[in-house]
């Protein structure tokens, strides 16, 4: 079953705007798909491997050139969770 991640998800739906909350909702993790790493909409697209393209210096045009799987949203949603992570593990 797949988990969504909605850590303090009524703390975040507060403070984020809902198109943030929207951009949250595409990450997924599930059991036996990745090795339960969060992916881009249960897709076999890690979050990781995002950050991993944007971090090289591709361009978000590139990106979406490579791998037309995604879109625009999936890279905006690999940066506010990886983003909403750090927090998370700063605030532990």
């Amino acid at each position: 079953m797949p988990r969504f991640f909605k850590t303090g998800y009524f703390f975040l739906y507060s403070v984020m705007a809902k198109e943030q909350v929207k951009l949250f909702d595409r990450i997924i993790s599930t059991d036996g798909l990745m090795g339960g790493k969060p992916t881009i909409r249960g897709l076999r697209f890690p979050v990781s491997d995002v950050l991993e393209l944007l971090a090289s210096g591709m361009s978000e045009e590139q990106i979406l050139e490579e791998h037309p799987i995604l879109d625009k949203e999936d890279i905006r949603s690999a940066l506010l969770y990886s983003a909403q992570k750090v927090n998370e593990d700063f605030s532990s």
